[in-house]
C-alpha cells in the first residue's frame, strides 16, 4: 500500500459517486494489494431479445423443457450457452 486512503463521510450516493470518479486508486494500492473475491449471489444482468425460430424447433425445445421439468426458455438459454462454450473450445484448437 502506498499511502493510507482517508474516506470522507457521504451525505448521499451522488456525493459518494462523485468522489470515486475524481480519485486516482493507483495512488493509494499497489497490485499486490488487491485479493480475489467472489460474489455468489450476483444474479447476472439480463436482456430481452427476439428471435424467430421455426415452430417445430420450438416445439421440441418445449418438450424436452417439459421432460425435463425445466422453463423452456432456460433450456434455450442453456442451449445457447453451450454452443458457444463449444464454438470457443474448437476455435482454440484451431
Amino acid at each position: 500500500m502506498k499511502k493510507p486512503l482517508k474516506l470522507p463521510k457521504f451525505r448521499n450516493e451522488d456525493e459518494e459517486r462523485d468522489f470515486w470518479s475524481k480519485i486516482d486508486l493507483s495512488e493509494y494500492l499497489e497490485p499486490e494489494d488487491f485479493k480475489p473475491v467472489s460474489f455468489p449471489n450476483l444474479k447476472p444482468t439480463t436482456r430481452s431479445v427476439s428471435i424467430r425460430i421455426p415452430e417445430h424447433i420450438l416445439f421440441r425445445v418445449k418438450e424436452q423443457a417439459n421432460e425435463l421439468n425445466v422453463p423452456y426458455q432456460s433450456l434455450i438459454k442453456q442451449y445457447i450457452a453451450h454452443g458457444i462454450i463449444r464454438e470457443q473450445r474448437e476455435r482454440s484448437r484451431a
